[in-house]
């Protein structure tokens, strides 16, 4: 049994203290890190680099092989296989290998409707700044010449 540094003062004192692992033990109690949550995380930080996110604007379409995806993306060849490799770890896109060629695609396009949502979400975002700076942006006068 884990004893928390609160039920410890409540054994050995009248007063009791709240430290930062009780915190944590709230935190972590109220299902915070359900298996869903985790997944969610896995997907965004997977995501979470411009090249992959470039490798699966590249996949949109369909199915392309590894040299063809070489020939639109402006990496090198091994860090190309890098960022695959983690792509296939998070099981976002999925490749199949003929002879000595490899071909990738999305796993599932609803991945392709998230990538779009998030674009939305950035359009707004900055229609909103844009919108902001106009405010901000000092008046200029007109002078009045008959």
């Amino acid at each position: 049994m884990v004893t928390t540094a609160m039920q410890f003062d409540r054994q050995f004192s009248d007063t009791p203290r709240v430290c930062s692992c009780d915190i944590r033990i709230i935190e972590y109690s109220n299902n915070m890190h359900s298996p869903l949550r985790a997944f969610k995380a896995d997907v965004f930080q997977a995501l979470a680099h411009p090249t992959r996110i470039a490798i699966v604007d590249a996949l949109r379409l369909g199915e392309e092989g590894a040299g063809s995806l070489l020939a639109q993306l402006p990496v090198g060849q091994a860090n190309l296989s890098q960022h695959l490799a983690i792509l296939r770890a998070k099981r976002i896109v999925v490749s199949r290998k003929v002879g000595n060629q490899v071909y990738y695609s999305i796993r599932h396009p609803v991945l392709v409707d998230v990538l779009d949502l998030l674009k939305e979400y950035f359009n707004v975002h900055l229609k909103e700044i844009v919108g902001m700076l106009g405010e901000s942006r000092p008046r200029v006068r007109k002078s009045r010449r008959a």
